[in-house]
């Protein structure tokens, strides 16, 4: 428990400076609403709804089978799935079992999922039944602990006409060529009992997930969160998240039993999208809109105006190139949008212009929030009313949460305030750490007045009100609409290329998404190669948010007196051109 009095004048009105009884299994958020509201709907999809109790149902069948499977306490079990209504009752399935879950990002590509998959010792994954995703699980899961496939259909959660006219017309993705021993989960879910076993649950050390970032440096890493660690940014989340419902009215916290309506638009393998979005709908017993594919429709991000205006959603988590998307849409004005009343903001800088028109269409507030992986992720909040909120500034700690900002060079002294430096977050948020990464644990915690923190690698400071600035990134990562993208990550693929003999990667201004990957190639002597050779490279081994949208040749690349790569220089060439 870390209880502190922030520093500031601007506290929101009725949120508590610390919260408590987060020390509990992160599967009983579904069997509490499940109980208490069993025939409110906990997902949308399609038309299609699934009720907490029938959630719930699924989900002990899932734990059920599980075990049927051979799954223990402790083990790893992967979900390779876009936002679809499955998603939900696997997540607490394999919770409900006693083992951990790993989320995948179901833009990787082949190798990046079987390193993945390696590195945390699955055994068993959930994919979708697509021609792009089965095939790359079923190219995956070689040469791994993977003995336990589970094919999911959206077929499965679709309105009975709908499934029948998508099967007729061919409209429902599925793969061919299923491979004899992997399961269908309409199989497995008829198969199972709704009796999940009594899990032996110790939620302040036992992991609820590994998923997996870059961390303080380039190499994907696991951050293992316990279950308490997740409980806790909920209980925090609910304490803070005060809206004022009708003009001129006072703030009050989240309303239960199916008030708000959130729009999952985020993708639940991140931990933006699975906190704030598909597990605290769950947590207070609201619904939730499966987006599995945002950009969908023509233009881009039409289905998503269309479910709003459909679903009335009132809370919408997203990271700024979605609210860009939203206002820059030429279709806008024709759609109600009047619904949403609080729009969460993270995974980079909110342009003032962008909160501005997006609350002008809306009526909603955009509060900036600021977390990582590594923090379940939440770890600071702006206040959510207009009044209070300071654009520009990722907001105060959220209760029970500490912020440091200490020394760059050794991460121990902590920094006066107005002075920049790196920010440190101690909190029941934390992660245990790196999975089977002790070296890198190291690199990252520090212990400073007896507590713990956790060393993010951003520069800032607080401000003479209080408010936390982010002013730099310490680390090299570059942020795609949202996405992080680590540089040795690409680099490591761009090696692999015959042809190339260095590689470096920065991240460049672009209006859309924030920031584009660059790659800079040194061709070994006697090679010659095109951009486009290099992109289609690239497209044919990486996710497509880490792709390089530009490749610059040169002859040399600058190196330091060690031989490492400068990519400073390189990006400070590319600020001085955009001036």
């Amino acid at each position: 428990m870390v209880a502190t009095t922030w520093p500031t004048p601007n506290w929101p009105e009725g949120v508590a400076r610390d919260v408590t009884d987060y020390e509990r299994p992160l599967f009983t958020i579904l069997d509490d609403s499940a109980r208490d509201y069993p025939n409110q709907v906990y997902t949308i999809f399609n038309d299609a709804t699934r009720t907490y109790a029938q959630v719930k149902d699924t989900a002990d069948r899932i734990a059920n089978f599980l075990v049927s499977r051979g799954i223990q306490k402790g083990d790893r079990v992967a979900i390779f799935l876009p936002n679809i209504p499955h998603y939900p009752a696997i997540f607490f399935g394999i919770l409900k079992a006693g083992a951990v879950c790993v989320t995948c990002n179901p833009l990787y590509t082949g190798n990046e999922l079987n390193y993945q998959l390696k590195d945390a010792g699955a055994k068993a994954v959930f994919c979708m039944d697509h021609p792009q995703f089965y095939p790359t699980t079923a190219q995956a899961i070689k040469d791994t602990d993977v003995d336990t496939v589970v094919v999911c259909s959206v077929k499965s959660y679709l309105p009975k006409i709908k499934a029948i006219l998508g099967g007729l017309l061919g409209k429902i993705p599925k793969a061919d060529n299923h491979q004899p021993g992997h399961l269908f989960f309409d199989d497995v879910v008829a198969g199972a009992r709704p009796e999940p076993p009594a899990a032996d649950i110790n939620p302040t050390e036992d992991p609820a997930l590994i998923i997996y970032t870059g961390g303080t440096t380039g190499v994907p890493k696991g951050a293992a969160l316990t279950h308490s660690n997740f409980m806790y940014n909920l209980a925090a989340l609910g304490e803070w998240g005060v809206f004022v419902h009708e003009p001129g009215g006072q703030p009050e916290k989240l309303r239960k039993g199916g008030f708000h309506t959130y729009l999952g638009v985020l993708p639940w393998y991140h931990s933006f999208g699975l906190t704030v979005a598909m597990m605290s709908s769950c947590s207070i017993g609201g619904s939730l809109i499966c987006i599995p594919d945002p950009r969908a429709g023509n233009p881009p991000f039409t289905e998503v105006l269309k479910a709003v205006q459909k679903y009335r959603p009132t809370v919408m988590p997203a990271v700024p190139t979605i609210f860009v998307a939203f206002t820059n849409h030429p279709q806008i004005d024709q759609y109600d949008l009047t619904s949403l009343i609080g729009c969460f903001s993270g995974g980079a800088p909110l342009p003032p212009e962008v909160c501005k028109q997006f609350e002008e269409k809306t009526g909603a507030v955009i509060f900036e929030g600021y977390g990582l992986s590594e923090t379940a992720p939440v770890a600071t909040s702006n206040p959510t009313s207009k009044e209070k909120r300071k654009i520009g500034t990722i907001g105060f700690p959220i209760p029970g949460t500490d912020v440091k900002v200490l020394d760059i060079d050794t991460g121990t002294q902590a920094l006066p305030q107005g002075e920049d430096g790196e920010i440190a977050i101690c909190g029941p948020q934390v992660m245990q750490g790196y999975w089977n990464r002790p070296d890198e644990n190291e690199k990252v915690f520090r212990e400073v007045d007896g507590k713990r923190y956790f060393l993010t690698g951003d520069i800032g400071h607080v401000d003479e009100d209080g408010y936390i600035l982010i002013t730099d990134r310490k680390k090299d990562m570059i942020l795609v609409g949202g996405f992080n993208v680590y540089p040795r990550d690409v680099e490591d693929i761009l090696f692999t290329h015959p042809k190339v003999a260095l590689a470096a990667v920065v991240g460049v201004p672009d209006e859309k998404s924030g920031e584009v990957v660059k790659a800079y190639i040194e061709l070994k002597p006697g090679e010659t190669a095109t951009e486009e050779e290099i992109l289609e490279f690239c497209k044919e081994n990486m996710a497509g948010y880490k792709r390089p949208k530009i490749v610059e040749f040169r002859d040399t690349l600058p190196v330091s007196n060690v031989g490492k790569i400068l990519r400073r220089v390189l990006r400070d060439e590319e600020l001085e051109k955009a001036k």
